[in-house]
C-alpha cells in the first residue's frame, strides 16, 4: 500500500515549483492592482462555524462543503466553499463603517465536488467587494474591475453576459406564483425548454399578461436585447421595468467605460437567483464554455450578521485564470540565481547580502552534496574570489 502514497484525492493537487512561481507573481500582481483601487485585503478563516458559511450565498454551496463538528463546542464547522459570506460578516459586524467599503480576497476553498472551470476541487478564490453603495457606478467599477483582472491573466477578448434577478422575481410575483410553483419555472427557465414552461403555466393556471411574459422572458437574450424587452414586458409591475431601467444604465456606463468590451443580455438567466437581489453577471473568454467569473449584487448578506447593507462584488479562480491565461510563464520566468561557495568569509556574506538585497537569488553551494552545479541549481552566475573580491562570473 505505501507506493500508492504518493496519490491525492481526485480534485485536489500540489502546485510544483514552476507554476507556483506563476501563481505567486499573479496573485501579488492582483492584490496590488486592487490595493491601487482602493480595496483591502481581508483574510477569513479557513473553517468556520457552518451555519455562517451558509448565509446568503452559502444557502446554495450546502452541498459543496465539508462539514465536521468541533469537539472543543460541539458545533458543526465547516470549510469554507465560497469567502463571501465570510467577508460579508466582516463588513456588517467588525468594520461597521457608514462609509462605501472596498474589500478584497484571496484563499483557499474546499468544494465536496469540482464543478469550476479549473476543474479542481480546491479552487483559489479570488475576489473583490463593495459594501454600502447600491449606485449604477458600484456595479459598473466591478465589472472593470473583472474586465482589468482578466487581462491582467493574460486573457484577452473576454465577454460578459448581464442579467437582473428582479425581472424574473417582479413577473413571478404578477402572475401571483407560490414559492414552489416559482421554483418550478426557475428550473424550467434555466434550461429554456419554452414548451415545458408553456405547459407549466397552464398547469398553474398562469395566462393573460404575466403568462405572455414570462414565456417572452425566455428568448429575450443578445447583445440589443433591452429595447425588445421594453415591448415584451410592457405591462409589468414597476419593480420589472426599474430592473430594465437599471440595466439600460449600466449598459450606457459600460459602453463609456468599456467600449471594446462586448456585453450580451440574458434576462432569463438568473445566476445565484437565491440570494442575489439586482444585477447578476458572468464573464466568458472566447472558446471556452464554461464562465471564468462571476458575480452580482446581493444587498441582504448582511443581514444576518446585524447590518444589511448594499453589496455588489465578484470572484473568480485564481487557478482558472492561469490555465487560460497567455504569456504568465514568461512574464514570471525565474531569472538565473547566483551560486555561492559555502564560506563565513565576511566579505562574501557581504556581497551576498548585497545581491540579495538588489533582488537576485543567491543560492549557496553546500558542501558535500550530490550533483552540485550552477546549472543543476538553476544558477547562471557564481561568485569567486579575485584579488581578494567577490565578483560574479559565468556559472
Amino acid at each position: 500500500m505505501h507506493e500508492e502514497r504518493w496519490l491525492l484525492p481526485a480534485g485536489i493537487e500540489e502546485v510544483l515549483p514552476a507554476e507556483a512561481q506563476v501563481m505567486e507573481g499573479l496573485r501579488r500582481e492582483l492584490l496590488d492592482l486592487y490595493r491601487r483601487w482602493g480595496y483591502e485585503l481581508v483574510i477569513p478563516p479557513f473553517i468556520d462555524y457552518l451555519d455562517s458559511l451558509l448565509t446568503g450565498t452559502g444557502h446554495d454551496l450546502d452541498l459543496q462543503t465539508f462539514k465536521l463538528t468541533d469537539q472543543l463546542t460541539g458545533r458543526l464547522l465547516g470549510v469554507r466553499a465560497d469567502m463571501t459570506p465570510q467577508v460579508a460578516r466582516i463588513d456588517a459586524h467588525h468594520l461597521r463603517r457608514e462609509s462605501p467599503t472596498r474589500l478584497c480576497y484571496l484563499g483557499t476553498v474546499l468544494h465536496t465536488r469540482s464543478d469550476g472551470f479549473a476543474g479542481t476541487r480546491s479552487p483559489m478564490q479570488l475576489g473583490a467587494e463593495i459594501y454600502g453603495h447600491s449606485g449604477v457606478a458600484s456595479d459598473a467599477e466591478i465589472l472593470r474591475l473583472v474586465v482589468l483582472t482578466l487581462r491582467r491573466a493574460g486573457i484577452e477578448g473576454a465577454y460578459l453576459d448581464l442579467g437582473h434577478v428582479g425581472i424574473f422575481r417582479g413577473l413571478a410575483r404578477q402572475a401571483g406564483l407560490t414559492q414552489i410553483q416559482e421554483q418550478a419555472l426557475f428550473e424550467v427557465l434555466q434550461r429554456k425548454a419554452i414548451p415545458e414552461l408553456s405547459d407549466l403555466m397552464a398547469e398553474f393556471g398562469v395566462g393573460g399578461a404575466p403568462g405572455r411574459m414570462l414565456l417572452g422572458l425566455a428568448e429575450l437574450n443578445g447583445d440589443d436585447v433591452l429595447e425588445l424587452a421594453r415591448r415584451v414586458l410592457a405591462e409589468a409591475e414597476p419593480a420589472v421595468l426599474a430592473a430594465l431601467d437599471h440595466l439600460e444604465r449600466l449598459a450606457a456606463e459600460l459602453r463609456r467605460w468599456l467600449p471594446e468590451v462586448p456585453v450580451h443580455f440574458d434576462l432569463a438567466e438568473l445566476r445565484g437567483y437565491h440570494y442575489k437581489t439586482g444585477m447578476v453577471f458572468a464573464a466568458f473568454a472566447p472558446g471556452w464554455g464554461m464562465e471564468i467569473a462571476r458575480g452580482g449584487r446581493y444587498d441582504d448578506i448582511g443581514r444576518v450578521f446585524g447590518r444589511a447593507r448594499p453589496a455588489v462584488g465578484f470572484s473568480t479562480d485564481l487557478k482558472g485564470l492561469i490555465r487560460l491565461g497567455s504569456g504568465l510563464a514568461e512574464r514570471y520566468a525565474e531569472s538565473g540565481a547566483v551560486l555561492a561557495p559555502w564560506s563565513a568569509d565576511p566579505g562574501l556574506q557581504a556581497e551576498v547580502d548585497r545581491l540579495r538585497a538588489g533582488g537576485l537569488r543567491v543560492v549557496a553551494d553546500l558542501p558535500g552534496a550530490l550533483g552540485t552545479s550552477g546549472a543543476g541549481l538553476g544558477c547562471t552566475q557564481a561568485l569567486v574570489e579575485r584579488d581578494g573580491r567577490w565578483v560574479l562570473v559565468p556559472a
